[in-house]
């Protein structure tokens, strides 16, 4: 597969203004390039990754338990508690860092962000498998803002299979290249009829963090 390529801009100018466009039928995925300037990914990069409270989270796949192939940190306002594939999870305090990050994600998109699940991805054999973003603890439709920084790598969509859909939709794939200093939008109806991945490379690369902004409603 190959990424959709009018995703990779030769120039930054209008970066948040006009951010480039990913449709997928309906729904659509918004990409702002240059969230984060090249100048400031790495040292953004090497603060996360030394402030972050990183764990090593396992999950329960047919009777056996496995590592969960990154280390994660769940991160937010006090109410904000989470779990998803049976992992629970309770929010740490947010650091200077990430509730900086935070508030310029939440100014760029208009959206209001009070969480975030931190993924430390250390190499190619790090990944997140398909699945959606659509726990209940989320609400009704969510947008999803991830900021990407360190190693790219590749973002991949497909269709929730359901009835009506043609064999050509069921087999419809997108990709993009998430590159350092990335934040992509995903807007309300994209998790109720599509599920994303980051595969496992077996090309060489080093680390690379995801930060993936929600809005919990508080109870």
């Amino acid at each position: 597969m190959q990424p959709d390529l009018f995703l990779n801009p030769a120039e930054p100018s209008d970066a948040f203004d006009h951010p480039l466009s990913l449709n997928l039928g309906e729904q659509c995925v918004r990409v702002y390039p240059h969230f984060v300037s090249s100048a400031s990914s790495v040292s953004l990069f090497n603060e996360v990754k030394a402030t972050t409270a990183w764990r090593q989270d396992t999950i329960r796949i047919a009777g056996k338990t496995i590592a969960v192939p990154r280390l994660q940190c769940w991160m937010g306002d006090a109410h904000c508690r989470y779990a998803y594939s049976g992992i629970p999870l309770v929010p740490v305090k947010w650091t200077d860092t990430l509730r900086e990050i935070r508030d310029q994600a939440s100014a760029v998109t208009g959206l209001p962000l009070n969480c975030v699940l931190a993924n430390l991805y250390r190499d190619g054999s790090d990944s997140v498998a398909w699945h959606a973003d659509d726990e209940p603890q989320l609400g009704q439709s969510p947008a999803i803002v991830s900021v990407s920084l360190g190693e790219s790598r590749k973002f991949q969509f497909k269709r929730k299979p359901r009835l009506g859909l043609s064999e050509e939709q069921l087999t419809e794939r997108h990709e993009i290249l998430l590159e350092t200093g990335m934040l992509v939008l995903m807007e309300p109806g994209v998790q109720e009829h599509w599920v994303h991945q980051v595969p496992k490379t077996k090309r060489p690369v080093g680390a690379r963090i995801n930060l993936t902004f929600r809005y919990i409603p508080p109870r």
